[in-house]
């Protein structure tokens, strides 16, 4: 099983790559792993509450969560699971260690428009250059998850 990281902002645009991906690794299935990357404060006293850390996890909004569980079950057979997380630092070594503790073996690139959500939020593309590892680049697709809305069809009564 391979274990690939995406940076996401929480928009569909970064489950876009997901279905991609996994056909692309048939018959190997995947763990996703979709991270906003955050710099730690220098601030002691934010340093001391660190149980602020999951305010940014209430940011995330409830679809994106549900998106995730809808692709795990819509390709079961080519994923075995959409984990989210939120990465804390901004120097090489700490996010290697990461890496290494999430036994990461490569990395997608961050889509086009991706969008830094909080004022500690950095740019992913920064850390990913300088990791080591293999980074995924997928070219746009459109009618793809981002490009969908849901509409509800219209009853109407037969006389």
């Amino acid at each position: 099983m391979k274990t690939l990281l995406i940076p996401t902002d929480f928009t569909y645009q970064s489950l876009q790559s997901i279905p991609v991906i996994a056909q692309q690794y048939y018959p190997q299935k995947l763990d996703i792993i979709l991270v906003h990357m955050l710099k730690i404060t220098d601030s002691i006293s934010e340093l001391l509450m660190l149980s602020r850390r999951s305010a940014e996890h209430r940011h995330i909004p409830d679809n994106f969560y549900v998106r995730c569980r809808e692709l795990e079950k819509d390709y079961s057979h080519l994923i075995n699971r959409v984990h989210i997380d939120i990465f804390y630092g901004s120097t090489i070594a700490v996010f290697n260690n990461y890496l290494d503790a999430h036994q990461i073996d490569g990395i997608v690139a961050p889509h086009d428009g991706y969008q830094l959500l909080f004022k500690n939020s950095i740019d992913p593309e920064t850390l990913i250059a300088r990791c080591g590892k293999r980074v995924i680049t997928i070219a746009e697709t459109p009618g793809s998850v981002a490009n969908i809305i849901a509409e509800e069809s219209e009853l109407i009564e037969q006389q």
